[in-house]
């Protein structure tokens, strides 16, 4: 073995690897505890299990994949870096006055705007004017840069933002003043909107150019360290991470824009779903990745990731693009409580330290995991016998936290927790689902992440969903996609008039977004035949707030058409209105080689390891306890069973049956009645 494959993603509680063969599809898997205070050392510790087991050492891996939630935790969290922002004077105060709308969840009466990331007191301005065609309305007057600079080294500021009205549609005064602020500026970041986010609508693209900005010191350190770590190792393959469109992109593309792995990690279970749902036939699914902290949920139609500029992240809009996805505060760590006689579950999680009290760390709060021992649907190891989960625990955490404040007896009180846990991803998924034209009937639920094969049965029946569909190795599925993806990036232009531009101006736009695609192919080193291009409309009618993102199909009434079917499907009608198409982008994918497959073969059915009680809605069964690992393509058998393997728990209630797939996948099947 001297060509290997690693794949690390690290999420809240566990880091999760993947070693792979890329010619034989040969992997070996491991996971071990996230550090929260240094990553990087969980991404070795992980690497080196990987190695161990496969018995390789680390020259043969020739490259090396990241999922990353730095940037996302330092967004979360307000931890950045101490940012300034320089904007066009008299525009100072469009980063405070924000949007008029407030969160959809959020109380009417007493929601309260919060903090922007930099205060006014840290918004500079420069003397330019670019007007919303392009021309140029007020000439850049350096000597007012000249002036932003010093301010900042007052300020004592560590990373700098430019965003200046208009800078999409002429960039040249933004570029100029980046350009001087970085000779005035030495070691301190400097990012310009137009290489983060050249698009329309000042206060989103300036919000997504101050978080690039703040995230792109920790990142950079980070990404160093990483490299660092890996050079010690004795690994000297190059390191990719993972973005948030569901691609891949070489640590000097992530330094300079790091605000694209806001959704690194579970962008990359999104595209391992669709990989593993492929080689077992299954065009249409929703995706449900639970870990310890957040699930995490994600609509695929005809094998298709579909991609939004309307994300957030935390309390703020970032409209990079990025796979589709909802999140909510549901996953292993949740922690019950009781509070007025109500009983809620999450979003505050245990997480890794000192995580749920069945792990014995410490923790003394009911979790969603806790609530799973108790019910017995968790073998007493985990990580294959690397960590041991003390029951008695898990019961007093249960029992104290929930069953005795609320009078109930412990096992009703811990089907309530997962009751409460199952029915926030329900919400979660009828927004990607039902909210967007789509019967999730239609659709096979891929249940994923260390928590998601007990939770698939309970949601698909909440849903009316009659099949799940568990990935082979579901917790460590971020890994394993890593393994899957392509680079990517997106190119973006908005158009500088209002309503449809004629073929010959799209097609002028195009070419130039064109262009630098082949420049970013050539830069990463791209052959030819692996080269492929996505052009995309993003559409509206004249007064809408937002855009539909449709294929261009090679002419603005091909894209009308497409604009109209979209809108009919999302809302249920077309208007007799004028159309504007906004912005034009365009998709570029360079595709790396394809790890091969293995297929499962045949095999008897294995005697089962040990039978437990399991307390199920119905009562309390004897349930076979099941090594994976031993099953055989074509093994039909129905539930109840649990499943155990390294990386998670599959939990099959009475009523459904499971069909093994050639491919290692699980196929889970409602019984008739």
């Amino acid at each position: 073995m001297t060509s290997l494959s690693v794949a690390v993603d690290i999420g809240g509680t566990f880091t999760d690897v993947t070693l792979q063969n890329p010619a034989t599809g040969q992997a070996w898997r491991a996971k071990t505890p996230s550090i929260p205070a240094d990553p990087s050392q969980a991404f070795i510790n992980g690497v080196r299990l990987a190695l161990e087991s496969a018995g390789a050492a680390a020259p043969s891996i020739t490259r090396v994949l990241h999922g990353t939630t730095v940037a996302t935790n330092m967004i979360l969290e307000g931890k950045g870096a101490h940012a300034a922002l320089v904007t066009t004077q008299g525009f100072r105060h469009v980063l405070e006055i924000g949007r008029q709308d407030i969160p959809r969840r959020a109380n009417l009466w007493a929601w309260v705007k919060p903090q922007r990331p930099v205060p006014p007191a840290r918004i500079l301005e420069v003397i330019e004017r670019i007007g919303p065609g392009g021309e140029v309305l007020t000439p850049l007057d350096e000597a007012s840069v000249a002036e932003a600079a010093e301010a900042c080294r007052r300020l004592g500021v560590q990373a700098v933002a430019v965003c200046l009205l208009h800078s999409f549609a002429h960039p040249a005064h933004e570029q100029r003043v980046a350009d001087l602020l970085r000779e005035a500026l030495p070691g301190v970041a400097v990012t310009a909107s137009v290489d983060v986010l050249p698009v329309v609508r000042e206060y989103e693209r300036s919000l997504a150019t101050i978080l690039n900005a703040t995230v792109m010191p920790a990142v950079s350190t980070y990404v160093a360290r990483l490299e660092q770590r890996l050079t010690d190792a004795g690994i000297q393959a190059p390191l990719l991470l993972m973005q948030s469109n569901g691609g891949v992109a070489g640590a000097g593309t992530i330094r300079r824009a790091p605000a694209v792995t806001a959704l690194s990690g579970p962008a990359a279970g999104v595209v391992g779903a669709r990989e593993v749902a492929r080689a077992a036939g299954v065009a249409d699914l929703i995706t449900v990745d639970i870990g310890g902290t957040s699930a995490d949920i994600c609509l695929i139609k005809a094998g298709r990731i579909g991609l939004t500029q309307q994300g957030r992240v935390g309390d703020w809009p970032l409209p990079l693009p990025m796979v589709d996805m909802v999140t909510v505060g549901a996953g292993g760590g949740s922690i019950a409580r009781v509070k007025d006689g109500a009983l809620t579950v999450g979003p505050a999680s245990a997480g890794a330290e000192p995580g749920p009290a069945c792990y014995g760390l410490g923790g003394t709060a009911a979790t969603v995991t806790d609530a799973h021992i108790v019910l017995g649907h968790l073998p007493p190891e985990l990580l294959g016998g690397r960590m041991r989960l003390d029951p008695a625990l898990a019961e007093k955490a249960v029992r104290d936290n929930v069953a005795t404040p609320l009078g109930l007896d412990l096992h009703t009180a811990a089907r309530g927790i997962l009751a409460i846990a199952d029915s926030n991803m329900v919400g979660a998924i009828r927004v990607v689902s039902v909210e967007r034209g789509h019967d999730p009937r239609a659709f096979a639920l891929v249940p994923f992440g260390g928590a998601g094969p007990l939770h698939g049965t309970a949601l698909a029946d909440l849903l009316g969903i009659t099949t799940v569909l568990v990935p082979p190795a579901p917790g460590v599925l971020c890994a394993e996609g890593l393994l899957a993806a392509d680079l990517r990036t997106e190119f973006h232009r908005t158009l500088a008039n209002a309503g449809l531009p004629t073929d010959a101006e799209a097609a002028s736009v195009l070419a130039d977004l064109h262009q630098a695609a082949a420049a970013w192919f050539d830069a990463e080193q791209v052959a030819p035949a692996d080269r492929a291009r996505e052009d995309v409309a993003l559409m509206r009618y004249h007064g809408q707030g937002g855009e539909l993102a449709v294929p261009w199909g090679g002419s603005v009434e091909a894209a009308l058409a497409a604009f109209r079917a979209a809108h009919q499907a999302l809302y249920g009608f077309v208007l007799d209105a004028p159309a504007e198409l906004v912005t034009l982008r365009v998709e570029a994918v360079g595709r790396l080689p394809a790890p091969v497959l293995p297929r499962l073969a045949p095999a008897a059915m294995p005697a089962p390891l040990c039978t437990r009680a399991v307390h199920f809605a119905g009562g309390t069964r004897d349930t076979p306890v099941l090594a994976r690992d031993a099953l055989g393509a074509g093994t039909v058998f129905p539930g109840p069973a649990i499943l155990t393997q390294l990386d998670a728990t599959t939990l099959v209630p009475p009523g459904w049956t499971v069909t093994v797939d050639p491919s290692g996948a699980l196929l889970l099947h409602r019984m008739p009645g």
